[in-house]
C-alpha cells in the first residue's frame, strides 16, 4: 500500500475537509465512481463524500433514505472487522426487492458498494463505504482486501474526525479538548507538546515524567508505545498503533491509539510527532467483541482467532472452522500476541475475558442511536 496514501489519511483526522480527495482515492483502489463517511453520535448524523457523489447523498441523507435504509444496521451488524459488499448479505433477488437499491440507487446509476461499519468504543458510530455504477457488476474481493489493508488507518483517523464533529480544528489546545478523550500531544522524542485535563487524570495508568515525558503504568503497554513510535518513521508496518492498557489486575481498562501527526495536520499540531488518545473498554455483553473492536491493528485473520479463543476454542478447532492450516492460525496468534502485548495464549485469554464493564451505556442502546441518526441542523 502506497505510504504517501496511509500520511494523506491521518492528515484528514484534523482537517475533514481533505476526505473527499482521499475518498476518491480509495473509489480508484475498488474501481468505483466515489466514496463516503458517514458519522454519527448523540442522534445527530456528520457526513461528506467524494465530490461527483455530493449531490447524491445529500438527496439520500435529507429525503430520509438514510434512515430507512438497513446497509448500516447489516455492517454494524459484523463481529470481525472488514468491508463488506451487498452479497455478504442480500441475494440477489433481495437486493432487486429492496427499495432503497430499487428506488434510489439503481435510478441514480448506483447499486454496488463495500462498506465497513466502525462501533467506537466512544458511543461514535463510522461509516466507510465506496459506491460503484450498478452497471460495473459488484465490487471484486481482491479490491475489498485492498479496502481492509487501510482499514485500521481509516478507523484512528476517523476517530479524531468523529470526535472533532468533521469540523477542521483551529489549533491543538481547542482540539485536545474537543476529544472528550484522554489525549496528548508528542514530540518525536517523546516530549509532550499539549495535553488535555483527561489524560492528566488517569494518573493510575500515565505517569508523568522528569522533562514533561509520559509513561505508561502498564510495562508491557508501554513497551508497545515506544516500539511503535520508532517504527512510524522506519517502518511503518510494523508499527503498533492501537495496543491495550492494563490496570494492575490485569485487566484491561483503556485501548491507547497513536495517530502520526502528518502533512498539513502539522499546521494545526505545530511541533507534534504523534496524537496519543485513550479510549474506554466497555462491554456490557460480549467483552471480547468489544475488545476486538477497539483493537485496529488486529486483520480479520486475526481478529477470528482472537474470537475463537475468547469462545473457549482450539487452535486446531479455529483452523478447521476458517478452513485454514494450523501452521497459519498460530501464525495469526503470534501476531496477536505481539500486537496485545501478550506473551502466552493463556494470558491473551485472560485478556479477552476480563474487560472491565461498564453498564452505564448499554449496546442496545447505542445502537439505537444510530438508528435513529437524524442530519445535523
Amino acid at each position: 500500500m502506497k505510504p504517501d496514501l496511509i500520511d494523506r489519511i491521518y492528515e484528514c483526522s484534523a482537517l475533514p475537509d481533505l476526505w473527499p480527495a482521499v475518498l476518491d482515492e480509495l473509489a480508484e483502489l475498488a474501481d468505483s465512481r466515489g466514496g463516503l463517511l458517514f458519522s454519527a453520535r448523540d442522534r445527530v448524523l456528520n457526513w461528506t463524500a467524494s465530490a461527483n457523489l455530493s449531490d447524491i447523498f445529500r438527496a439520500y441523507v435529507e429525503d430520509g433514505w438514510f434512515a430507512r435504509c438497513d446497509r448500516r444496521v447489516c455492517l454494524f451488524g459484523q463481529s470481525q472487522p472488514g468491508f463488506f459488499a451487498e452479497h455478504d448479505f442480500w441475494t440477489a433477488d433481495q437486493l432487486d426487492h429492496n427499495p432503497i437499491y430499487r428506488d434510489f440507487f439503481r435510478p441514480r446509476g448506483l447499486g454496488w458498494s463495500a462498506g465497513t461499519g466502525l462501533k467506537m468504543p466512544t458511543g461514535d458510530r463510522v461509516v466507510f463505504s465506496v459506491e460503484r455504477e450498478y452497471s460495473r457488476g459488484p465490487i471484486e474481493r481482491e479490491r475489498i482486501d485492498r479496502l481492509n489493508e487501510l482499514r485500521p488507518h481509516l478507523a484512528r483517523s476517523a476517530l479524531v474526525t468523529a470526535r472533532l464533529g468533521l469540523q477542521r480544528a483551529t489549533g491543538a489546545k481547542e482540539a485536545l479538548t474537543s476529544m472528550g478523550l484522554p489525549a496528548l500531544l508528542l514530540s518525536q522524542n517523546g516530549t509532550v507538546i499539549e495535553a488535555n485535563h483527561l489524560i492528566e487524570g488517569l494518573g493510575d495508568h500515565v505517569q508523568w515524567r522528569a522533562r514533561n515525558r509520559v509513561a505508561l503504568a502498564d510495562g508491557r503497554a508501554n513497551e508497545l508505545l515506544w516500539a511503535g513510535l520508532a517504527a512510524l518513521d522506519g517502518d511503518p508496518d510494523q508499527a503498533v498503533r492501537s495496543f491495550p492498557l492494563r490496570d494492575a489486575d490485569g485487566r484491561a481498562v483503556l485501548v491507547v491509539h497513536t495517530i502520526p501527526i502528518r502533512r498539513s495536520a502539522h499546521d494545526i499540531f505545530a511541533g507534534s510527532y504523534v496524537l496519543l488518545i485513550a479510549t474506554p473498554v466497555t462491554a456490557p455483553a460480549a467483552p471480547p467483541a468489544e475488545l476486538m473492536r477497539s483493537l485496529f491493528d488486529l486483520t480479520l485473520s486475526e481478529a477470528r482467532v482472537a474470537r475463537g479463543l475468547a469462545a473457549g476454542q482450539t487452535l486446531d478447532e479455529i483452523a478447521s472452522d476458517g478452513s485454514v492450516a494450523l501452521s497459519t492460525v498460530r501464525s495469526q496468534l503470534r501476531a496477536v500476541l505481539q500486537k496485545t502485548g501478550c506473551t502466552r495464549q493463556a494470558e491473551l485469554v485472560a485478556l479477552l475475558a476480563n474487560v472491565t464493564l461498564d453498564r452505564s451505556a448499554p449496546e442496545s442502546r447505542t445502537n439505537a442511536q444510530v438508528d435513529r441518526a437524524s442530519p445535523a441542523k
